[in-house]
Protein backbone atom coordinates (compact mmCIF):
# COMPACT_ATOMS: atom_id res chain seq x y z
CA UNK A 1 0.00 0.00 0.00
CA UNK A 2 1.11 3.59 -0.63
CA UNK A 3 3.22 5.29 2.02
CA UNK A 4 1.25 8.53 1.74
CA UNK A 5 -1.68 10.14 -0.13
CA UNK A 6 -1.73 13.51 -1.90
CA UNK A 7 -5.19 15.06 -2.37
CA UNK A 8 -5.68 18.08 -4.67
CA UNK A 9 -8.81 20.26 -4.59
CA UNK A 10 -9.73 22.09 -7.81
CA UNK A 11 -12.83 23.89 -9.04
CA UNK A 12 -14.25 27.26 -10.02
CA UNK A 13 -13.59 30.32 -7.80
CA UNK A 14 -15.90 30.75 -4.80
CA UNK A 15 -17.17 27.13 -4.71
CA UNK A 16 -15.65 26.66 -1.23
CA UNK A 17 -12.44 24.66 -1.77
CA UNK A 18 -10.47 26.57 0.85
CA UNK A 19 -13.39 26.59 3.31
CA UNK A 20 -13.61 22.78 3.10
CA UNK A 21 -9.94 22.39 4.05
CA UNK A 22 -10.10 24.95 6.87
CA UNK A 23 -13.34 23.42 8.27
CA UNK A 24 -11.64 20.01 8.33
CA UNK A 25 -8.59 21.33 10.20
CA UNK A 26 -10.31 23.63 12.72
CA UNK A 27 -13.62 21.73 12.91
CA UNK A 28 -15.45 25.02 12.51
CA UNK A 29 -16.40 27.28 9.62
CA UNK A 30 -13.79 30.05 9.16
CA UNK A 31 -14.91 33.67 9.50
CA UNK A 32 -12.15 34.85 7.17
CA UNK A 33 -11.27 32.72 4.16
CA UNK A 34 -7.98 33.37 2.31
CA UNK A 35 -7.64 32.89 -1.45
CA UNK A 36 -5.80 29.63 -0.86
CA UNK A 37 -5.04 27.38 2.11
CA UNK A 38 -1.44 26.30 2.70
CA UNK A 39 -0.69 22.64 2.08
CA UNK A 40 -1.45 20.62 5.18
CA UNK A 41 -0.39 17.12 6.25
CA UNK A 42 -2.65 14.94 8.35
CA UNK A 43 -0.48 12.50 10.37
CA UNK A 44 -0.96 8.79 9.89
CA UNK A 45 -2.21 8.13 13.42
CA UNK A 46 -5.33 10.28 12.96
CA UNK A 47 -6.40 8.86 9.57
CA UNK A 48 -8.59 5.75 9.30
CA UNK A 49 -6.10 4.01 6.96
CA UNK A 50 -3.05 5.00 9.05
CA UNK A 51 -1.38 6.73 6.10
CA UNK A 52 -0.06 10.34 6.11
CA UNK A 53 -2.29 12.50 3.91
CA UNK A 54 -1.31 15.76 2.20
CA UNK A 55 -4.15 18.13 1.22
CA UNK A 56 -3.39 20.74 -1.45
CA UNK A 57 -5.56 23.72 -2.35
CA UNK A 58 -5.72 25.50 -5.73
CA UNK A 59 -6.48 29.19 -6.32
CA UNK A 60 -6.86 30.69 -9.75
CA UNK A 61 -6.11 34.11 -8.24
CA UNK A 62 -2.75 33.07 -6.76
CA UNK A 63 -1.43 30.32 -9.06
CA UNK A 64 -0.48 30.08 -12.71
CA UNK A 65 -1.70 27.43 -15.10
CA UNK A 66 1.77 25.87 -15.04
CA UNK A 67 1.62 25.54 -11.24
CA UNK A 68 -1.81 23.94 -11.55
CA UNK A 69 -0.55 21.44 -14.13
CA UNK A 70 2.35 20.51 -11.83
CA UNK A 71 0.00 19.94 -8.91
CA UNK A 72 -2.29 17.78 -11.09
CA UNK A 73 0.68 15.62 -12.13
CA UNK A 74 1.74 15.13 -8.48
CA UNK A 75 -1.73 14.36 -7.08
CA UNK A 76 -2.84 10.82 -6.17
CA UNK A 77 -6.50 11.85 -6.18
CA UNK A 78 -8.26 15.02 -7.32
CA UNK A 79 -11.44 16.43 -5.78
CA UNK A 80 -13.40 18.54 -8.28
CA UNK A 81 -15.45 20.89 -6.11
CA UNK A 82 -18.66 22.51 -7.39
CA UNK A 83 -21.38 24.50 -5.67
CA UNK A 84 -24.75 22.72 -5.53
CA UNK A 85 -26.52 26.08 -6.06
CA UNK A 86 -24.38 27.13 -9.03
CA UNK A 87 -25.20 25.44 -12.36
CA UNK A 88 -22.17 26.97 -14.09
CA UNK A 89 -19.78 25.33 -11.62
CA UNK A 90 -21.47 21.97 -12.28
CA UNK A 91 -21.22 22.41 -16.06
CA UNK A 92 -17.51 23.28 -15.74
CA UNK A 93 -16.87 19.81 -14.22
CA UNK A 94 -17.24 18.20 -17.67
CA UNK A 95 -16.52 21.14 -19.96
CA UNK A 96 -13.29 22.25 -18.29
CA UNK A 97 -11.95 20.33 -15.31
CA UNK A 98 -12.11 16.68 -16.39
CA UNK A 99 -10.55 17.41 -19.84
CA UNK A 100 -7.86 19.56 -18.18
CA UNK A 101 -6.97 16.80 -15.72
CA UNK A 102 -6.93 14.16 -18.49
CA UNK A 103 -4.52 16.25 -20.57
CA UNK A 104 -2.10 16.62 -17.66
CA UNK A 105 -2.00 13.07 -16.33
CA UNK A 106 -0.29 9.97 -17.66
CA UNK A 107 -2.75 7.86 -19.64
CA UNK A 108 -1.34 4.66 -18.16
CA UNK A 109 -1.74 5.81 -14.55
CA UNK A 110 -5.29 7.04 -14.23
CA UNK A 111 -5.82 9.45 -11.33
CA UNK A 112 -9.11 8.86 -9.46
CA UNK A 113 -11.58 11.75 -9.23
CA UNK A 114 -14.03 12.66 -6.48
CA UNK A 115 -16.93 15.02 -7.29
CA UNK A 116 -17.64 17.28 -4.32
CA UNK A 117 -20.93 19.20 -4.13
CA UNK A 118 -20.34 21.93 -1.53
CA UNK A 119 -22.81 24.40 0.08
CA UNK A 120 -25.55 21.79 0.57
CA UNK A 121 -26.79 23.96 3.45
CA UNK A 122 -28.05 26.56 0.92
CA UNK A 123 -30.46 24.28 -0.94
CA UNK A 124 -33.15 21.79 -0.04
CA UNK A 125 -32.71 19.63 -3.14
CA UNK A 126 -29.87 17.28 -4.10
CA UNK A 127 -27.60 17.68 -7.12
CA UNK A 128 -27.26 13.92 -7.55
CA UNK A 129 -29.78 13.76 -10.38
CA UNK A 130 -27.49 16.00 -12.44
CA UNK A 131 -24.26 14.36 -11.27
CA UNK A 132 -25.12 10.66 -11.75
CA UNK A 133 -25.01 10.80 -15.58
CA UNK A 134 -21.56 12.42 -15.31
CA UNK A 135 -20.39 9.60 -13.01
CA UNK A 136 -21.65 7.00 -15.47
CA UNK A 137 -19.87 8.74 -18.35
CA UNK A 138 -16.41 8.88 -16.70
CA UNK A 139 -15.06 5.67 -15.15
CA UNK A 140 -12.29 7.59 -13.36
CA UNK A 141 -14.87 9.19 -11.05
CA UNK A 142 -14.81 7.10 -7.90
CA UNK A 143 -17.72 8.71 -6.06
CA UNK A 144 -19.65 11.91 -5.41
CA UNK A 145 -20.10 13.54 -2.01
CA UNK A 146 -22.46 16.40 -1.09
CA UNK A 147 -21.23 18.39 1.86
CA UNK A 148 -21.26 21.75 3.61
CA UNK A 149 -18.18 23.54 4.88
CA UNK A 150 -20.47 25.81 6.91
CA UNK A 151 -22.25 23.18 9.02
CA UNK A 152 -19.41 20.58 8.70
CA UNK A 153 -21.65 18.08 6.93
CA UNK A 154 -19.68 15.16 5.38
CA UNK A 155 -16.33 17.00 5.64
CA UNK A 156 -14.34 14.16 7.21
CA UNK A 157 -16.19 11.68 4.96
CA UNK A 158 -15.09 13.62 1.89
CA UNK A 159 -11.39 13.28 2.72
CA UNK A 160 -11.86 9.66 3.81
CA UNK A 161 -13.36 8.82 0.41
CA UNK A 162 -10.52 10.66 -1.30
CA UNK A 163 -7.96 8.68 0.68
CA UNK A 164 -9.85 5.46 0.01
CA UNK A 165 -9.90 6.18 -3.75
CA UNK A 166 -6.08 6.06 -3.70
CA UNK A 167 -5.52 3.22 -1.27
CA UNK A 168 -8.42 1.06 -2.43
CA UNK A 169 -9.22 2.16 -5.99
CA UNK A 170 -12.19 0.70 -7.82
CA UNK A 171 -10.60 1.11 -11.27
CA UNK A 172 -8.26 -1.92 -11.30
CA UNK A 173 -10.95 -4.17 -9.81
CA UNK A 174 -14.23 -3.41 -11.50
CA UNK A 175 -15.74 -2.40 -14.84
CA UNK A 176 -18.89 -0.29 -14.21
CA UNK A 177 -20.09 -0.68 -17.81
CA UNK A 178 -20.07 -4.48 -17.60
CA UNK A 179 -20.98 -4.48 -13.91
CA UNK A 180 -18.36 -7.15 -13.34
CA UNK A 181 -14.81 -7.59 -12.09
CA UNK A 182 -11.96 -7.00 -14.50
CA UNK A 183 -9.99 -10.03 -15.83
CA UNK A 184 -6.80 -9.24 -13.86
CA UNK A 185 -8.80 -9.07 -10.65
CA UNK A 186 -10.50 -12.39 -11.42
CA UNK A 187 -7.11 -13.94 -12.18
CA UNK A 188 -5.60 -12.72 -8.89
CA UNK A 189 -8.57 -13.84 -6.79
CA UNK A 190 -8.57 -17.23 -8.56
CA UNK A 191 -4.94 -17.78 -7.51
CA UNK A 192 -5.83 -16.71 -3.96
CA UNK A 193 -8.71 -19.21 -3.92
CA UNK A 194 -6.46 -22.05 -5.12
CA UNK A 195 -3.72 -21.24 -2.61
CA UNK A 196 -6.35 -21.15 0.17
CA UNK A 197 -7.98 -24.43 -0.95
CA UNK A 198 -5.62 -26.50 1.19
CA UNK A 199 -7.02 -29.92 0.22
CA UNK A 200 -7.50 -29.00 -3.46
CA UNK A 201 -11.11 -30.16 -3.63
CA UNK A 202 -12.34 -26.98 -5.35
CA UNK A 203 -14.23 -25.83 -2.24
CA UNK A 204 -13.32 -23.62 0.72
CA UNK A 205 -14.69 -25.51 3.72
CA UNK A 206 -15.28 -23.88 7.10
CA UNK A 207 -11.73 -24.56 8.33
CA UNK A 208 -10.21 -23.13 5.16
CA UNK A 209 -12.52 -20.10 5.26
CA UNK A 210 -11.60 -19.43 8.87
CA UNK A 211 -7.87 -19.75 8.08
CA UNK A 212 -8.35 -17.35 5.15
CA UNK A 213 -10.29 -14.90 7.32
CA UNK A 214 -7.70 -15.02 10.09
CA UNK A 215 -4.85 -14.62 7.58
CA UNK A 216 -6.38 -11.55 5.90
CA UNK A 217 -8.27 -9.86 8.73
CA UNK A 218 -6.64 -11.25 11.91
CA UNK A 219 -9.93 -12.62 13.18
CA UNK A 220 -11.95 -15.81 12.51
CA UNK A 221 -15.59 -15.68 11.45
CA UNK A 222 -18.23 -16.58 14.01
CA UNK A 223 -20.21 -19.73 12.97
CA UNK A 224 -23.35 -17.69 12.37
CA UNK A 225 -21.48 -15.09 10.30
CA UNK A 226 -20.02 -17.94 8.23
CA UNK A 227 -23.49 -19.31 7.54
CA UNK A 228 -24.78 -15.82 6.70
CA UNK A 229 -22.05 -15.41 4.09
CA UNK A 230 -22.87 -18.77 2.50
CA UNK A 231 -26.61 -17.98 2.56
CA UNK A 232 -26.04 -14.74 0.66
CA UNK A 233 -24.17 -16.70 -2.01
CA UNK A 234 -26.81 -19.46 -2.11
CA UNK A 235 -29.59 -16.92 -2.72
CA UNK A 236 -27.77 -15.34 -5.66
CA UNK A 237 -25.86 -18.21 -7.25
CA UNK A 238 -26.90 -21.80 -7.90
CA UNK A 239 -23.38 -23.26 -7.82
CA UNK A 240 -21.78 -20.81 -5.41
CA UNK A 241 -21.95 -23.24 -2.48
CA UNK A 242 -21.23 -26.97 -2.75
CA UNK A 243 -21.03 -29.51 0.10
CA UNK A 244 -21.50 -26.58 2.49
CA UNK A 245 -18.32 -24.95 1.18
CA UNK A 246 -17.66 -21.94 -1.02
CA UNK A 247 -16.82 -22.67 -4.67
CA UNK A 248 -14.58 -20.47 -6.81
CA UNK A 249 -17.70 -18.96 -8.41
CA UNK A 250 -19.10 -18.20 -4.97
CA UNK A 251 -15.80 -16.69 -3.83
CA UNK A 252 -15.65 -14.41 -6.90
CA UNK A 253 -19.32 -13.46 -6.48
CA UNK A 254 -18.70 -12.34 -2.88
CA UNK A 255 -15.90 -10.02 -3.94
CA UNK A 256 -18.00 -8.62 -6.77
CA UNK A 257 -20.68 -7.90 -4.18
CA UNK A 258 -18.15 -6.18 -1.86
CA UNK A 259 -17.03 -3.91 -4.68
CA UNK A 260 -20.55 -3.09 -5.85
CA UNK A 261 -21.51 -2.14 -2.29
CA UNK A 262 -18.51 0.19 -1.93
CA UNK A 263 -16.54 -2.19 0.29
CA UNK A 264 -13.65 -2.64 -2.11
CA UNK A 265 -11.21 -2.13 0.77
CA UNK A 266 -12.16 -5.70 1.77
CA UNK A 267 -11.04 -7.04 -1.60
CA UNK A 268 -7.88 -4.90 -1.54
CA UNK A 269 -6.99 -6.19 1.92
CA UNK A 270 -7.15 -9.74 0.57
CA UNK A 271 -5.17 -8.90 -2.57
CA UNK A 272 -2.42 -7.12 -0.68
CA UNK A 273 -2.15 -9.87 1.91
CA UNK A 274 -1.47 -12.30 -0.92
CA UNK A 275 1.25 -10.09 -2.40
CA UNK A 276 -0.50 -7.96 -5.04
CA UNK A 277 0.34 -4.34 -5.85
CA UNK A 278 -1.93 -1.54 -7.15
CA UNK A 279 -1.64 -2.92 -10.70
CA UNK A 280 -2.70 -6.40 -9.55
CA UNK A 281 0.76 -7.79 -10.22
CA UNK A 282 2.63 -9.71 -7.54
CA UNK A 283 4.85 -7.23 -5.73
CA UNK A 284 8.62 -7.60 -6.25
CA UNK A 285 9.14 -7.22 -2.48
CA UNK A 286 6.76 -10.14 -1.96
CA UNK A 287 8.37 -12.40 -4.58
CA UNK A 288 11.97 -11.50 -3.76
CA UNK A 289 12.37 -10.81 -0.03
CA UNK A 290 15.88 -9.81 1.11
CA UNK A 291 18.24 -12.75 1.55
CA UNK A 292 21.98 -12.22 2.01
CA UNK A 293 24.19 -15.02 0.67
CA UNK A 294 27.91 -14.30 1.29
CA UNK A 295 30.55 -15.70 -1.09
CA UNK A 296 31.45 -19.40 -0.64
CA UNK A 297 28.13 -20.01 1.11
CA UNK A 298 25.30 -22.10 -0.34
CA UNK A 299 21.53 -22.10 0.03
CA UNK A 300 19.31 -24.98 1.13
CA UNK A 301 15.67 -25.47 2.02
CA UNK A 302 15.06 -25.87 5.73
CA UNK A 303 12.68 -28.24 7.52
CA UNK A 304 9.70 -25.86 7.37
CA UNK A 305 10.09 -25.36 3.63
CA UNK A 306 10.29 -29.12 3.01
CA UNK A 307 7.14 -29.64 5.08
CA UNK A 308 5.36 -26.98 3.03
CA UNK A 309 6.50 -28.51 -0.26
CA UNK A 310 5.42 -31.94 0.96
CA UNK A 311 1.94 -30.54 1.68
CA UNK A 312 1.82 -29.04 -1.83
CA UNK A 313 2.77 -32.41 -3.34
CA UNK A 314 0.14 -34.24 -1.28
CA UNK A 315 -2.45 -31.63 -2.22
CA UNK A 316 -1.99 -32.30 -5.94
CA UNK A 317 -1.22 -36.03 -5.93
CA UNK A 318 -4.92 -36.83 -6.23
CA UNK A 319 -4.53 -40.52 -7.11
CA UNK A 320 -2.08 -41.03 -4.22
CA UNK A 321 0.50 -42.86 -6.37
CA UNK A 322 3.43 -40.79 -4.98
CA UNK A 323 4.03 -39.27 -8.43
CA UNK A 324 2.71 -36.25 -10.29
CA UNK A 325 1.07 -36.95 -13.64
CA UNK A 326 1.35 -34.19 -16.29
CA UNK A 327 -2.18 -33.06 -15.37
CA UNK A 328 -1.38 -33.01 -11.65
CA UNK A 329 1.84 -31.07 -12.32
CA UNK A 330 -0.01 -28.50 -14.43
CA UNK A 331 -2.59 -28.16 -11.66
CA UNK A 332 0.19 -27.61 -9.10
CA UNK A 333 1.72 -24.82 -11.20
CA UNK A 334 -1.62 -23.26 -12.11
CA UNK A 335 -0.95 -20.52 -9.54
CA UNK A 336 2.20 -19.51 -11.50
CA UNK A 337 2.14 -17.00 -14.37
CA UNK A 338 4.12 -19.52 -16.43
CA UNK A 339 5.11 -23.21 -16.35
CA UNK A 340 8.41 -23.29 -14.43
CA UNK A 341 9.36 -26.93 -15.12
CA UNK A 342 9.78 -28.06 -18.70
CA UNK A 343 10.02 -31.64 -20.04
CA UNK A 344 13.78 -31.63 -19.33
CA UNK A 345 13.09 -31.91 -15.60
CA UNK A 346 11.71 -35.42 -16.15
CA UNK A 347 15.14 -36.45 -17.47
CA UNK A 348 17.04 -35.10 -14.48
CA UNK A 349 15.10 -36.38 -11.45
CA UNK A 350 13.56 -39.66 -10.31
CA UNK A 351 10.45 -40.68 -12.24
CA UNK A 352 8.14 -43.70 -12.15
CA UNK A 353 7.64 -46.25 -14.95
CA UNK A 354 5.35 -43.78 -16.77
CA UNK A 355 7.97 -41.02 -16.69
CA UNK A 356 6.08 -39.01 -14.04
CA UNK A 357 8.03 -37.12 -11.39
CA UNK A 358 8.05 -39.00 -8.09
CA UNK A 359 7.93 -37.46 -4.64
CA UNK A 360 11.69 -37.95 -4.32
CA UNK A 361 12.28 -36.38 -7.74
CA UNK A 362 9.98 -33.46 -6.89
CA UNK A 363 11.92 -32.62 -3.71
CA UNK A 364 15.23 -33.11 -5.54
CA UNK A 365 14.26 -30.52 -8.16
CA UNK A 366 13.35 -28.05 -5.42
CA UNK A 367 16.66 -28.78 -3.69
CA UNK A 368 18.47 -28.13 -6.97
CA UNK A 369 16.67 -24.85 -7.65
CA UNK A 370 17.43 -23.61 -4.14
CA UNK A 371 21.11 -24.49 -4.53
CA UNK A 372 21.64 -23.06 -8.03
CA UNK A 373 19.21 -20.12 -8.12
CA UNK A 374 17.83 -19.17 -4.72
CA UNK A 375 16.09 -16.05 -6.09
CA UNK A 376 14.07 -18.22 -8.42
CA UNK A 377 13.25 -20.53 -5.52
CA UNK A 378 11.98 -17.54 -3.50
CA UNK A 379 9.85 -16.49 -6.46
CA UNK A 380 8.38 -19.99 -6.85
CA UNK A 381 7.59 -20.28 -3.14
CA UNK A 382 5.91 -16.87 -3.38
CA UNK A 383 3.59 -18.05 -6.15
CA UNK A 384 2.66 -21.07 -4.02
CA UNK A 385 1.85 -18.80 -1.05
CA UNK A 386 4.54 -20.13 1.32
CA UNK A 387 4.60 -17.15 3.69
CA UNK A 388 0.79 -17.25 4.00
CA UNK A 389 0.19 -20.98 4.36
CA UNK A 390 3.28 -21.59 6.51
CA UNK A 391 2.48 -18.40 8.49
CA UNK A 392 5.99 -17.00 8.04
CA UNK A 393 7.16 -13.45 7.46
CA UNK A 394 8.44 -14.26 3.95
CA UNK A 395 9.82 -17.06 1.78
CA UNK A 396 13.31 -16.20 3.06
CA UNK A 397 12.41 -17.93 6.34
CA UNK A 398 12.33 -21.23 4.40
CA UNK A 399 15.97 -20.90 3.30
CA UNK A 400 19.11 -21.83 5.21
CA UNK A 401 22.32 -20.07 4.19
CA UNK A 402 25.23 -22.39 4.97
CA UNK A 403 28.46 -21.14 6.42
CA UNK A 404 31.61 -20.49 4.40
CA UNK A 405 33.26 -23.68 3.15
CA UNK A 406 36.58 -22.50 4.62
CA UNK A 407 35.02 -22.75 8.09
CA UNK A 408 33.92 -26.32 7.33
CA UNK A 409 37.52 -27.21 6.52
CA UNK A 410 38.81 -25.49 9.67
CA UNK A 411 36.28 -27.21 11.92
CA UNK A 412 36.64 -30.53 10.04
CA UNK A 413 32.88 -30.92 9.72
CA UNK A 414 30.12 -29.59 7.48
CA UNK A 415 26.59 -28.41 8.19
CA UNK A 416 25.60 -28.76 4.54
CA UNK A 417 23.19 -31.40 3.29
CA UNK A 418 23.39 -30.56 -0.44
CA UNK A 419 26.62 -31.08 -2.37
CA UNK A 420 27.68 -30.19 -5.88
CA UNK A 421 29.67 -32.62 -7.99
CA UNK A 422 31.19 -31.45 -11.29
CA UNK A 423 31.71 -34.20 -13.86
CA UNK A 424 34.46 -33.91 -16.48
CA UNK A 425 35.22 -36.23 -19.34
CA UNK A 426 35.97 -36.34 -23.06
CA UNK A 427 33.31 -36.80 -25.74
CA UNK A 428 31.71 -40.24 -25.68
CA UNK A 429 33.33 -41.33 -22.42
CA UNK A 430 30.01 -42.19 -20.76
CA UNK A 431 29.26 -39.11 -18.64
CA UNK A 432 25.55 -39.01 -19.40
CA UNK A 433 25.10 -42.70 -18.67
CA UNK A 434 26.93 -42.21 -15.39
CA UNK A 435 24.67 -39.30 -14.44
CA UNK A 436 21.44 -40.99 -15.46
CA UNK A 437 22.37 -44.20 -13.64
CA UNK A 438 22.03 -42.41 -10.34
CA UNK A 439 18.34 -42.05 -11.17
CA UNK A 440 18.06 -45.80 -11.72
CA UNK A 441 18.21 -45.61 -15.52
CA UNK A 442 20.49 -47.51 -17.86
CA UNK A 443 20.12 -45.42 -21.01
CA UNK A 444 22.43 -42.76 -22.46
CA UNK A 445 20.14 -39.82 -23.10
CA UNK A 446 22.50 -36.92 -23.68
CA UNK A 447 26.06 -36.25 -24.81
CA UNK A 448 27.92 -33.10 -23.82
CA UNK A 449 30.86 -31.68 -25.75
CA UNK A 450 33.83 -30.82 -23.56
CA UNK A 451 35.37 -27.37 -23.76
CA UNK A 452 38.51 -27.96 -21.75
CA UNK A 453 40.10 -24.63 -22.72
CA UNK A 454 37.25 -22.57 -21.25
CA UNK A 455 36.66 -23.74 -17.70
CA UNK A 456 35.06 -20.91 -15.72
CA UNK A 457 35.06 -20.33 -11.97
CA UNK A 458 31.56 -21.84 -11.89
CA UNK A 459 32.91 -25.03 -13.48
CA UNK A 460 35.53 -25.29 -10.76
CA UNK A 461 33.38 -24.27 -7.77
CA UNK A 462 32.07 -27.52 -6.34
CA UNK A 463 32.32 -29.95 -3.42
CA UNK A 464 33.72 -32.86 -5.39
CA UNK A 465 35.06 -33.59 -8.88
CA UNK A 466 34.42 -36.65 -11.05
CA UNK A 467 36.85 -37.40 -13.89
CA UNK A 468 35.28 -39.94 -16.25
CA UNK A 469 37.15 -41.93 -18.90
CA UNK A 470 36.19 -44.76 -21.25
CA UNK A 471 38.17 -47.97 -20.55
CA UNK A 472 37.70 -49.08 -24.19
CA UNK A 473 39.11 -45.85 -25.66
CA UNK A 474 42.94 -45.62 -25.37
CA UNK A 475 42.92 -41.81 -25.61
CA UNK A 476 40.10 -41.14 -23.13
CA UNK A 477 42.13 -40.94 -19.90
CA UNK A 478 44.49 -38.29 -21.29
CA UNK A 479 41.68 -35.70 -21.05
CA UNK A 480 41.04 -36.48 -17.36
CA UNK A 481 44.74 -36.26 -16.52
CA UNK A 482 45.08 -32.86 -18.21
CA UNK A 483 42.02 -31.44 -16.43
CA UNK A 484 43.30 -32.67 -13.07
CA UNK A 485 46.84 -31.36 -13.56
CA UNK A 486 45.75 -27.94 -14.80
CA UNK A 487 42.97 -27.25 -12.31
CA UNK A 488 42.92 -29.64 -9.35
CA UNK A 489 46.50 -30.64 -8.45
CA UNK A 490 46.74 -28.05 -5.69
CA UNK A 491 43.01 -27.80 -5.03
CA UNK A 492 41.43 -28.88 -1.75
CA UNK A 493 38.46 -30.24 -3.70
CA UNK A 494 38.42 -34.05 -3.51
CA UNK A 495 38.57 -35.86 -6.87
CA UNK A 496 37.54 -39.34 -8.01
CA UNK A 497 38.29 -41.06 -11.30
CA UNK A 498 35.55 -43.18 -12.89
CA UNK A 499 36.47 -46.00 -15.26
CA UNK A 500 33.29 -46.01 -17.36
CA UNK A 501 32.02 -48.72 -19.74
CA UNK A 502 33.75 -51.36 -17.61
CA UNK A 503 31.65 -54.09 -19.28
CA UNK A 504 33.83 -53.63 -22.39
CA UNK A 505 37.39 -55.01 -22.80
CA UNK A 506 39.87 -52.69 -21.06
CA UNK A 507 42.45 -51.16 -23.43
CA UNK A 508 45.78 -49.71 -22.31
CA UNK A 509 45.51 -45.92 -22.02
CA UNK A 510 47.91 -43.93 -24.19
CA UNK A 511 49.25 -41.90 -21.32
CA UNK A 512 52.55 -41.82 -19.45
CA UNK A 513 51.19 -44.07 -16.69
CA UNK A 514 48.13 -46.18 -16.00
CA UNK A 515 45.04 -44.64 -14.36
CA UNK A 516 45.77 -46.67 -11.21
CA UNK A 517 49.35 -45.41 -11.03
CA UNK A 518 48.13 -41.85 -11.71
CA UNK A 519 45.79 -42.11 -8.70
CA UNK A 520 48.60 -43.41 -6.47
CA UNK A 521 50.93 -40.57 -7.49
CA UNK A 522 48.29 -37.94 -6.75
CA UNK A 523 47.02 -39.66 -3.58
CA UNK A 524 43.52 -40.31 -4.94
CA UNK A 525 41.28 -43.35 -4.43
CA UNK A 526 41.79 -45.97 -7.16
CA UNK A 527 39.66 -45.66 -10.32
CA UNK A 528 36.08 -46.80 -9.72
CA UNK A 529 34.73 -49.23 -12.31
CA UNK A 530 31.29 -48.40 -13.67
CA UNK A 531 28.88 -49.56 -16.35
CA UNK A 532 25.28 -48.77 -17.08
CA UNK A 533 25.00 -51.62 -19.58
CA UNK A 534 23.29 -54.00 -17.16
CA UNK A 535 19.92 -55.70 -17.03
CA UNK A 536 19.48 -54.56 -13.45
CA UNK A 537 19.76 -51.00 -12.20
CA UNK A 538 23.42 -49.89 -12.13
CA UNK A 539 25.25 -50.05 -8.80
CA UNK A 540 24.97 -46.93 -6.67
CA UNK A 541 28.04 -47.59 -4.52
CA UNK A 542 30.04 -44.96 -6.37
CA UNK A 543 27.46 -42.29 -5.55
CA UNK A 544 27.66 -43.17 -1.87
CA UNK A 545 31.44 -42.76 -2.02
CA UNK A 546 31.10 -39.41 -3.81
CA UNK A 547 28.68 -38.17 -1.16
CA UNK A 548 31.04 -39.38 1.57
CA UNK A 549 33.95 -37.48 0.06
CA UNK A 550 31.83 -34.33 -0.18
CA UNK A 551 30.71 -34.70 3.45
CA UNK A 552 34.29 -35.04 4.71
CA UNK A 553 36.23 -32.43 2.68
CA UNK A 554 38.98 -32.22 5.33
CA UNK A 555 40.01 -35.86 4.89
CA UNK A 556 43.25 -36.16 2.96
CA UNK A 557 43.35 -37.90 -0.38
CA UNK A 558 45.64 -40.52 1.18
CA UNK A 559 43.04 -41.39 3.85
CA UNK A 560 40.44 -41.79 1.11
CA UNK A 561 42.34 -44.81 -0.19
CA UNK A 562 42.00 -46.76 3.09
CA UNK A 563 39.15 -49.19 3.63
CA UNK A 564 38.73 -48.19 7.30
CA UNK A 565 37.74 -44.66 6.30
CA UNK A 566 35.05 -45.92 3.93
CA UNK A 567 33.65 -48.28 6.55
CA UNK A 568 33.56 -45.49 9.12
CA UNK A 569 32.07 -42.79 6.90
CA UNK A 570 29.91 -44.44 4.28
CA UNK A 571 26.95 -45.24 6.56
CA UNK A 572 25.97 -41.57 6.86
CA UNK A 573 26.60 -40.95 3.19
CA UNK A 574 24.38 -43.88 2.24
CA UNK A 575 21.55 -42.28 4.18
CA UNK A 576 22.10 -39.02 2.27
CA UNK A 577 22.08 -40.79 -1.08
CA UNK A 578 19.02 -42.92 -0.33
CA UNK A 579 17.07 -39.91 0.91
CA UNK A 580 17.59 -38.37 -2.49
CA UNK A 581 20.10 -35.58 -2.15
CA UNK A 582 20.47 -36.18 -5.81
CA UNK A 583 23.38 -35.34 -8.08
CA UNK A 584 21.95 -35.21 -11.57
CA UNK A 585 22.40 -33.79 -15.03
CA UNK A 586 21.53 -30.17 -14.33
CA UNK A 587 23.20 -30.13 -10.91
CA UNK A 588 26.31 -31.98 -12.05
CA UNK A 589 28.22 -29.75 -14.41
CA UNK A 590 28.91 -32.01 -17.36
CA UNK A 591 32.26 -31.90 -19.09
Amino acid sequence: MRKDVRILLVGEPKVGKTSLIMSLVSEEFPNVVPYRAEEITIPADVTPERVPTHIVDYSEAEQTDEQLFQEISKANVICIVYSVNNKTSIEKVTSHWIPLITENTDKDSRVPLILVGNKSDLVEHSSMETILPIMNQYSEIETCVECSAKNLKNISELFYYAQKAVLHPTGPLYCPEKKDMKPLCVKALTRIFKVSDLDNDGILNDNELNFFQRTCFNTPLEPQALEDVKNVVRKNLNDGVCDNGLTLKGFLFLHTLFIQRGRHETTWTVLRRFGYDDDLELNQDYLFPPLKVPPDCTTELNHNAYLFLQSIFDKHDKDRDCALSPEELRDLFDVFPYMPWGPDVNNTVCTNDQGWITYQGYLSQWTLTTYLDVQRCLEYLGYLGYSIIAEQESQASGITVTRDKKIDLQKKQTQRSVFRCNVFGDIGCGKSGFLQAFLGRNLMLHEVFPDFDYLSDADLACDIVCLVYDVSNPYSFDYCAKVFKQYFTDSKTPCMIIAAKSDLPEIKQMYGCSPLEFCRRHRMPPPQSFTCNTAAAPSRDIYTKLTTMAMYPHVSQADLTTSTFWLRASVGATVFAVLGFTMYRVLLKQR
